[in-house]
């Protein structure tokens, strides 16, 4: 491949349009052509303590840029494989759902839509949030799709079923989820210390077909150990909560939880995802920009979905 950095312009991070990546926008939904398709969904009305998760397409779109420079690709010498090669994949950015202020029904109905545009175009939905009930409209778009497993990064278990009327918001996508007749079972890693689900809703979790574990618990197994756990050979919806990590490299988010995962255990476990089976959607919820001054979370976002965007189109068969 020829030096495109001597063939074309430069491109740095702080030039031009802050799409994702820098990738191609397609704001034509009917019109989506390519193997990835981004999607911003920012919504924030699901939280129960600090707002600002709507300031996380943004964040995370602006912090990719960083990540741009490789016009041939991103070469990873530990893994001796160049990834995202401009040549072999397609990935653009479709803009953001558009959100209706107070009315969460309607705001999630337009991110639905825009998923579902994306699955009708046959590409891989990436939806950044927003908040974590932006996931229920995404795997509602599912619902003409075959069969589903859900893994989850997360601190929290996010499986209330109702509180006041409330069953739509960020405490209760997993639960939603685990409704669905097409979500054949549920991975939920990462959770840890004081959660905003009940012991009830463990209990509940666990005959709705989940496989719990913890920060500690995953650190005992080892990452083949908690692989070999995931069914294998299915099609994995991958929702990933940045409050997942440790607050220390990740400090921009509502509901932050100590004693996270550190960037590389997350990885590591992507990456073995994208060989084990087919990933065919994924969301990443609740940066808060408000929260993250170094712009840490963000850039933390931007690099794992990056990373993960290049093992799965890598690995898929």
């Amino acid at each position: 491949m020829s030096n495109l950095y001597d063939s074309g312009r430069l491109n740095l991070p702080f030039v031009g349009i802050c799409s994702f990546g820098k990738y191609p926008i397609c704001l034509d939904w009917d019109a989506i052509d390519a193997d990835v398709a981004v999607l911003g969904a920012p919504f924030d009305l699901g939280t129960q303590w600090r707002s600002g998760a709507r300031s996380g397409p943004r964040a995370i779109r602006e912090a990719s840029t960083l990540f741009a420079f490789g016009h041939g690709g991103a070469y990873d010498h530990e893994d001796d494989v160049t990834y995202l090669e401009a040549d072999k994949v397609r990935i653009v950015d479709i803009g953001d759902a558009d959100m209706i202020h107070t009315d969460t029904d309607r705001s999630h109905a337009n991110i639905e839509l825009g998923v579902r545009k994306i699955l009708a175009a046959g590409a891989i939905p990436v939806v950044l949030g927003g908040d974590h009930s932006i996931n229920i409209p995404c795997i509602e778009a599912f619902s003409e799709q075959e069969p589903i497993h859900i893994v989850q990064i997360d601190a929290h278990l996010d499986f209330v079923d109702e509180r006041h009327g409330v069953r739509r918001g960020h405490g209760s996508p997993l639960r939603r989820a685990a409704e669905k007749p097409y979500v054949t079972g549920l991975s939920q890693f990462g959770i840890r210390n004081v959660s905003s689900t009940a012991r009830e809703g463990y209990e509940a979790a666990r005959a709705m077909g989940s496989d719990i574990l913890s920060v500690r618990q995953i650190r005992a197994l080892g990452t083949a150990a908690v692989l070999e756990r995931v069914p294998a050979g299915k099609r994995y919806y991958l929702t990933i909560d940045i409050d997942g990590f440790d607050p220390s490299i990740a400090p921009g988010t509502g509901t932050p939880s100590h004693g996270g995962f550190q960037y590389y255990e997350v990885l590591e476990l992507l990456d073995g995802l994208t060989k084990r089976g087919t990933v065919v959607g994924v969301d990443l919820v609740e940066v808060a920009r408000e929260y993250d001054p170094a712009g840490t979370t963000s850039i933390l976002a931007a690099q794992v979905l990056l990373n993960l965007i290049g093992r799965i189109l890598h690995n898929r068969t």
